[in-house]
């Protein structure tokens, strides 16, 4: 009998190994046949698409581009429309609210810059440092703003009340001399700087907040290892972490504040002498005080062009190196 001696276990795995299965290979595609799967996946996105599409036309963009035809018309609802070139706009220059309205609107935005732009972040900074109740306070600083803008302006114009509001009791139970808040006209700018900071931080706050959770810890117990203090860490760590939040939303506050109108609507009725009459409520008063839908229209093309212009320069200045190369 003939000894083979043991199978060699290179031979014994071979035998035992399933046998691999050779697909062909597919060929790509053609071409053209990629490019018709491409234009129907974008069609199907485009048809999902469609209905936020046509509210933004109809709704938006279509009367952007009527405005801007409108200011170069003598319009008058129910009879036809006069073309008169600049005259609108020379007439809207011309009236004497006109400078007033862009006084008050700037001293608005800058007041607002001083005052409402560092409160949401130091309270951002306050909520993160919590150990207890994050939730409750988070809903307590972003209450006023599920208040309807119209309701908190009405509470304010009860709290800003000379005689019976709540600002000049709080004062006359401090023993502190009381003022007169939106009815004078040194001070009404600022009453409503404080009523749009209360009523519209909430959500500054939050987003905030949501990029202060976003900073890696890290950097801050490097930091803290070298010695560096809150005021430092907060300089040198949170404020470049957070640089381009802080910055778009420098520049939603800047295009915000400058369309203001519902405080000093429905507030002062901007008084007392045109003392918060700002270009939004001129806008309104053009149209629907003085049945005169052109120069409404010239005025809102005149802020349009300012924001746009304001907004491409900002963008410009504050794009990073990286944006740049």
């Amino acid at each position: 009998m003939k000894n083979t001696g043991p199978i060699p276990l290179e031979t014994a795995e071979r035998r035992t190994r399933p046998a691999i299965e050779v697909r062909p290979v597919q060929a790509p595609p053609p071409a053209g046949d990629r490019r018709r799967r491409r234009l129907a996946d974008q069609g199907r996105a485009y048809l999902f698409l469609l209905g936020g599409l046509i509210c933004f036309a109809l709704f938006s963009w279509y009367p952007a581009i009527r405005a801007v035809v409108i200011a170069f018309q003598k319009y008058t609802p129910g009879a036809d429309p006069e073309w008169v070139g600049t005259a609108n706009f020379t007439r809207v220059v011309q009236d004497p609210e006109f400078a007033a309205a862009w006084r008050n609107t700037l001293t608005f935005t800058l007041l607002a810059l001083l005052i409402g732009f560092a409160i949401p972040f130091v309270l951002a900074l306050v909520l993160n440092e919590l150990r207890h109740a994050k939730a409750f306070f988070r809903v307590v600083v972003y209450l006023p703003v599920m208040i309807p803008p119209v309701v908190s302006a009405l509470l304010w114009k009860w709290f800003y009340d000379p005689g019976a509001g709540l600002a000049n009791e709080a004062l006359r139970l401090l023993h502190l001399p009381t003022s007169n808040w939106s009815n004078g006209a040194d001070t009404a700018l600022v009453s409503l700087v404080i009523v749009a900071t209360w009523a519209n931080m909430g959500g500054t706050v939050l987003i905030y907040l949501a990029a202060l959770q976003s900073i890696p810890g890290e950097l801050y117990e490097a930091a803290e290892l070298d010695g560096a203090s809150l005021l430092q860490r907060v300089r040198h760590v949170t404020i470049p972490q957070t640089r381009f939040v802080i910055l778009m939303l420098m520049l939603l506050q800047i295009i915000a504040t400058m369309q203001v109108f519902t405080e000093p609507f429905v507030i002062t009725g901007g008084g007392p002498e045109n003392a918060t009459v700002t270009v939004l409520y001129l806008i309104y008063k053009y149209a629907f005080l003085y049945n005169d839908f052109g120069g409404a229209c010239a005025l809102s093309v005149m802020l349009l062009l300012l924001l746009g212009l304001f907004s491409a320069g900002y963008l410009r200045l504050t794009r990073t190196d990286g944006e740049t190369a």
